[in-house]
């Protein structure tokens, strides 16, 4: 069915973007990912998509960019055809959708389609191909999309991330900056002193507690880190707080006055084996977030050990990395699940690589501690970082109300005896902090899963670790194929069962990001933040016995041979086993299972998974239903779907 977009074109235009119609050869350095332009209620939002994705539940915004209600949408960019072919564009979709490859029309469809509709049969040059892609959501119900592509060589799959690519623009220069700008404000909780309403889950975000905390932080490490956080840990969000010639004298009274802060933890020396602590390190790839002890080229996000001795008191280290999150809900440094004994090893070993130790103790002068305390209290400290009992004094205005984000906190540099503390910014986030200053600042009170996980997985250092070491697949690999109450559950440290428990390597415990992150991945996919009802059919049972049959080495594609069946164990492991099948249907997205098990290696070319289905997706094994491919990879979900009352394969 056939409707008009010109008025999305138009506000396209309006927004600075430009149609391709040439290659992206003629582009100097096509970035990868395409161009997405919202448009709400006049509103206009440019960035940077990995896909043709998008899932909006009803009464949100499509981005925090720009208000909830009916909005229009485009992709803008290239996808790349490693021969000429023809393909056929489905798409999954509410509202309108037009497909455009080289100026000549795809897809065309308007309503609700669930499963993917398919277009007309188009030919792509080998090479870069002109693609537009333009959207209108519905008037009520949730807005969604997923393109996919197909011909005879590539079974029904979305468009690979690798193949699509975008030039950049000023408008797209802009918005990126605003975008940068408002996750720049969340990080440096420029909200806890200049208070704004706001659903950005950020704005939550906390410091370390200051109850306890001279127990747990030597006096003279706290003197320096309150003295200047960023020659410490370079990129810190955590400002100079003092400026001026009593900058020292006042930061080491707040040091003294938090040292005297031992509530009731008490933590006991702990011995460790170092060499367990070194092999245990490499084992957990800490190097991913952390400089190496060993040496080596350094990433500008790895943060140094070498201050550890300096700055825990002793038996605190051990604490901390059994549960880093203790006193500092939202930090960034993950819970390994360990055991007292790795964590005493792994101190041990970052005690015996940390620079020697050259504390002095804080001042016991009760006019120093009693001026730290009133620094505390006067300077903002207890706007970010809780105290039992003491509230900060001071107060500032609220950020609706500055006009200038050229001064104070964002000063290019500090003037001697400023009351604002001092970031230490790079030019380019003073850019960035300023482009959004101009703007009306609603994005805070705005939030979607996708945005989210955009963020915090960057600020995670998830692809340090997916895609760079073995079995860890790569991040984007994750987008749409977990069930998003599994992986929030996973990423949160509370699932019991380990998937891979041949993988000496632990999946590390974010708890704090675990809900956004988990919907995120189902969301950036085009599909729902809650798990969508799935059903059995009428013949379920029928089916879930031919899965049985499917799933056994006699007369089935021998999948018991690498796959352990609930209580029942894989029978010839070559190399790893793979997964449980009690735990696939819990964790996969039914959408992602059938395209895995359609054709495996094209969702993951170093996947060991078989390719069981031939080039018209038909099985192999005609005596089980008929060969029919759709029928027989039902068939196998229906079998996961018993779980641990999955009866044994033959």
């Amino acid at each position: 069915m056939r409707f008009h977009v010109s008025s999305l074109v138009r506000s396209a235009f309006a927004a600075g973007m430009v149609f391709l119609t040439t290659s992206a050869a003629a582009i100097e350095d096509p970035a990868q990912g395409l161009v997405r332009t919202l448009i709400a209620n006049g509103v206009t939002d440019v960035s940077v998509a990995p896909n043709v994705w998008l899932y909006v539940p009803q009464g949100q915004p499509a981005t925090p960019f720009v208000p909830p209600g009916p909005f229009t949408a485009q992709w803008q960019g290239w996808v790349s055809a490693d021969l000429r072919s023809d393909f056929t564009f489905q798409a999954a979709f509410s509202g309108q959708v037009k497909v455009t490859i080289n100026g000549g029309v795809a897809l065309e469809a308007k309503g609700i389609e669930k499963q993917p509709v398919a277009g007309k049969s188009v030919r792509l040059n080998k090479g870069t191909n002109a693609l537009l892609v333009e959207y209108v959501a519905p008037a009520m119900g949730d807005a969604f999309l997923r393109l996919y592509w197909t011909n005879r060589e590539t079974p029904l799959s979305p468009l690979p991330l690798a193949q699509l690519s975008h030039a950049t623009s000023e408008a797209l220069t802009r918005s990126l900056q605003i975008h940068r700008g408002r996750d720049l404000v969340a990080e440096l909780r420029c909200t806890k002193c200049h208070a704004a309403p706001g659903t950005m889950p950020e704005l939550a975000m906390d410091a370390p507690t200051f109850n306890g905390i001279g127990a747990r932080r030597q006096a003279d490490w706290m003197a320096r880190w309150i003295a200047d956080p960023a020659a410490l840990r370079p990129g810190t969000p955590m400002p100079k707080m003092f400026t001026g010639p009593e900058a020292p004298a006042e930061a080491s009274a707040v040091a003294a006055y938090l040292a005297t802060l031992k509530g009731e933890s008490k933590f006991e020396p702990t011995t460790g084996d170092s060499a367990a602590g070194k092999a245990l390190f490499e084992k957990l790839h800490c190097v991913a977030c952390h400089v190496s002890p060993e040496g080596g080229d350094v990433k500008p996000h790895q943060i140094s050990q070498k201050q550890v001795k300096a700055k825990f008191t002793p038996g605190a280290l051990a604490a901390f990395l059994k549960k880093p999150e203790e006193h500092f809900a939202w930090i960034r440094m993950p819970n390994f699940k360990l055991s007292s004994e790795e964590a005493a090893n792994l101190a041990a070993y970052l005690d015996s690589v940390a620079d020697p130790i050259e504390s002095k103790p804080p001042s016991a002068d009760t006019a120093v501690i009693e001026r730290g305390k009133n620094l505390v209290a006067t300077s903002g400290c207890l706007n970010c970082h809780t105290l039992d009992g003491a509230k900060s004094e001071l107060t500032a205005k609220p950020l609706a109300e500055l006009a200038s984000w050229t001064a104070g906190c964002l000063s290019d540099s500090p003037k001697p005896g400023s009351k604002s503390p001092h970031y230490a910014l790079t030019a380019a986030d003073r850019v960035d902090l300023r482009a959004f200053g101009a703007t009306d600042r609603t994005s805070l009170g705005r939030t979607t899963e996708a945005d989210f996980l955009t963020r915090q997985s960057r600020h995670l250092n998830c692809r340090e670790c997916h895609g760079q070491f073995e079995g860890f697949p790569a991040w984007e690999l994750l987008y749409g194929k977990l069930k998003p109450d599994w992986a929030e559950r996973f990423i949160a440290g509370q699932h019991p069962v380990k998937p891979r428990p041949w993988n000496e390597a632990r999946m590390p415990a974010f708890p704090a990001y675990a809900k956004g992150l988990g919907e995120g991945l189902a969301t950036i996919a085009g599909l729902s933040p809650v798990v969508e009802e799935d059903a059995p059919p009428a013949n379920a049972a029928e089916l879930a016995e031919a899965g049985r049959k499917l799933a056994s080495a006699n007369g089935g594609f021998s999948c018991i041979s690498c796959h352990s069946a609930a209580e029942f164990g894989a029978t010839q492991v070559f190399e790893a086993p793979g997964i449980n099948f009690a735990q696939s249907f819990a964790r996969l997205q039914p959408e992602y299972f059938r395209r895995w098990l359609r054709a495996p290696t094209m969702i993951d070319p170093t996947s060991k998974m078989p390719v069981y289905f031939d080039e018209e997706g038909k099985s192999p094994l005609p005596e089980v239903l008929g060969g029919d491919g759709p029928k027989t990879i039902q068939a196998v979900w229906e079998y996961l779907r018993l779980g641990d009352r999955m009866p044994r394969p033959e």
